[in-house]
C-alpha cells in the first residue's frame, strides 16, 4: 500500500491558487455542428451543462477568412469564415456581423449552459488573407517566415478587437481574454496546406509588436478589461523560449501566460509565468493515444486522465483546455465541395483526438468514456477551487476553501487493484461525508460516472481500493 500525502503546503500559487476551470476550443467543431439546432442544444448539455462534463472555458475562433478562390482545405469543419469581406461597390473590405453563425450559435448555447462560471476567450490562428505576405490563411509559403505583413499589424489588432466588441455588444456574450496568435512559433502553417489556418509569427520584435498593438486596440475600444495573452505555442520549451524574447513592453501588458502541452511539459514556465507575476494556464492539448495495461476503451481514457495529472502537477496552471470536445464527424453525404467526414465510429479501443463525435446526418452525438474520463475531473473540480499537489504521478486534488470540500481524482492504470492510503496532513476525516465516483469498462457495458463504495476514511487517512484501469473521484465534504 503506497501512502500519498495531501497538504495544502502544496497548494498551486498561479492565479492566487484559484483554479478557473476546465475547457475546450470551439475550433472548429462548432463550425461543423452549428448548423443544427438539435446538435448545438445537444452539445451544450452535454459538454457545458452541469450534468454533463461542466465545462465552463470555451476558446472562440476568429477566423480570419481565406482567399474567396481558393479551394484548398480538404477538412469540413476547418474552413473558417471571416469577419471582413470584399466589397466591390467600394473596392473596400467591410466588416461583415452576420458571419460565422455556426460557431456563434454553438457559443451562445454553450455559454448559457455554463452559466455563472462562463468564461469565453477569443483567439486567432491567422489574420484575413489581405493580411497576409502568401494571400493565403493557412501560412506563409515556406512555413518558417513571417506570414503578417509589417503593415497589417495594427489593422489585424484593430479587427481583433472589433471582433470582441461585435460579440459583446450584438450577442451579449463577454469576451475575458484574447490571444492573437496560435503556435506561432512553429513550421506548421504553409500556403495552400489541406488542413486548416495557420500564421508564423516570429518571437521577439513582431510576437512583441502585434501583443503591444492587441492591447492598445482594445483600449481604444474601450476593452481594457480583456486579458492579453501570450503566445500559446505548441510546447512549454517554445513558450519559455518566446516569452524570454519579449519586449519589455509587451510583457508588461500580457495578463496571463497561455502554453501548448504537445510535449512533455516543462515546470520552467510556470517558474516563469510566476516570476513574473502572470497567470499561467494550459490552453491547447490532445492526442490519439492510449495508456494503461488494457486494449479496450479505456485505454484513450487512462491516457487523457494521465496528460491532465502531469499537466496540472507540473505546470500549476489555472486552467485545463482540450484542444477539440468533439473531433470526429459521421457523414454520408459529401458537402456542397463534394468533401466526406467519416462513414462509421472508429475502433474505440484505439487512439482518438477528442471525447465525442457527432453524426452530422442523424444529428447524434456519440460519446466515448474518454469523455467520461474527462468528467472525472471537470465536473468536480470547479472554478474558484486550489490545486492541492500530490506525491503521486497518478493522483490531484482540490480544496475549496467555501465548503471545506476536498477532491482527489485518482487514475489505476494497472490491469490489477491498487490501494492506496491518501493522508490528509492537520485535516480529520472523522464524521465526514465522502463519496466515490468511477469510470471503467466499456460505453456499452462499464462504468460512468458510477457511485460506488471502495474506501474506509479513519482518523486523517482515506484507504481507497482502486479498480484495475479505472478513474476514480472522491468527494470528501
Amino acid at each position: 500500500m503506497k501512502n500519498i500525502i495531501i497538504s495544502t503546503a502544496n497548494a498551486s500559487k498561479t492565479n492566487s491558487g484559484k483554479f478557473e476551470g476546465f475547457g475546450t476550443s470551439l475550433c472548429w467543431w462548432a463550425n461543423r455542428v452549428g448548423f443544427s439546432e438539435k446538435l448545438t442544444a445537444d452539445s451544450a448539455k452535454l459538454f457545458f451543462s452541469k450534468e454533463g462534463l461542466g465545462l465552463n472555458i470555451m476558446r472562440y475562433n476568429i477566423g480570419g477568412g481565406d482567399d474567396p478562390t481558393h479551394s484548398h482545405i480538404e477538412r469540413t469543419d476547418s474552413e473558417m469564415p471571416g469577419w471582413w469581406k470584399y466589397d466591390e461597390k467600394s473596392g473596400s473590405f467591410l466588416f461583415n456581423p452576420d458571419t460565422d453563425k455556426n460557431q456563434l450559435a454553438v457559443l451562445k448555447a454553450a455559454y448559457k449552459a455554463s452559466g455563472e462560471d462562463a468564461f469565453v476567450e477569443a483567439f486567432s490562428n491567422s489574420p484575413p488573407y489581405y493580411m497576409t505576405v502568401s494571400g493565403c490563411t493557412s501560412g506563409s509559403k515556406n512555413a518558417v517566415a513571417n506570414n503578417l505583413k509589417q503593415s497589417q499589424i495594427a489593422p489585424f489588432a484593430q479587427y481583433l478587437a472589433q471582433v470582441c466588441e461585435n460579440i459583446q455588444t450584438c450577442h451579449g456574450i463577454k469576451i475575458k481574454s484574447l490571444a492573437a496568435m496560435n503556435e506561432p512559433f512553429t513550421n506548421y502553417w504553409k500556403a495552400f496546406s489541406p488542413k486548416q489556418e495557420g500564421c508564423h509569427v516570429s518571437p521577439g520584435k513582431m510576437q512583441s509588436q502585434l501583443i503591444t498593438a492587441t492591447a492598445q486596440a482594445l483600449k481604444d475600444k474601450g476593452l481594457s478589461d480583456i486579458t492579453v495573452t501570450a503566445t500559446d505555442e505548441t510546447n512549454t520549451k517554445l513558450q519559455l523560449r518566446a516569452l524570454k524574447k519579449l519586449s519589455d513592453e509587451a510583457l508588461e501588458v500580457v495578463g496571463r501566460v497561455s502554453t501548448h502541452t504537445y510535449s512533455k511539459a516543462t515546470p520552467k514556465v510556470g517558474e516563469y509565468a510566476s516570476l513574473k507575476g502572470k497567470n499561467l494556464w494550459m490552453s491547447e492539448t490532445d492526442w490519439s493515444s492510449t495508456s494503461g495495461e488494457t486494449d479496450g476503451e479505456m485505454g484513450p481514457a487512462i491516457w487523457l486522465s494521465e496528460k491532465i495529472i502531469e499537466d496540472l502537477n507540473t505546470l500549476s496552471p489555472s486552467a485545463w483546455v482540450i484542444w477539440q470536445v468533439v473531433a470526429g464527424y459521421l457523414s454520408r453525404v459529401p458537402d456542397s465541395r463534394g468533401r466526406l467526414d467519416m462513414p462509421a465510429m472508429p475502433d474505440l479501443t484505439k487512439g482518438y483526438w477528442g471525447c465525442a463525435f457527432a453524426d452530422i446526418d442523424k444529428q447524434e452525438i456519440y460519446l466515448t468514456q474518454k469523455y467520461y474520463a474527462f468528467g472525472q475531473f471537470s465536473r468536480y473540480i470547479r472554478p474558484g477551487m486550489t490545486l492541492l499537489h500530490m506525491n503521486s504521478d497518478h493522483a490531484i486534488a482540490a480544496f475549496d476553501e467555501k465548503t471545506g470540500k476536498t477532491i482527489i481524482v485518482a487514475v489505476n492504470p494497472k490491469a490489477k487493484m491498487r490501494t492506496r492510503s491518501y493522508i490528509f496532513e492537520h485535516i480529520s476525516l472523522e464524521g465526514k461525508k465522502v463519496t466515490a465516483v468511477r469510470t471503467s469498462g466499456s460505453i456499452s457495458e462499464g462504468e460512468h460516472w458510477a457511485e460506488v463504495d471502495s474506501f474506509t476514511a479513519r482518523g486523517n487517512c482515506l484507504c481507497a481500493k482502486l479498480m484495475p484501469n479505472s478513474i476514480t473521484t472522491f468527494i470528501i465534504e
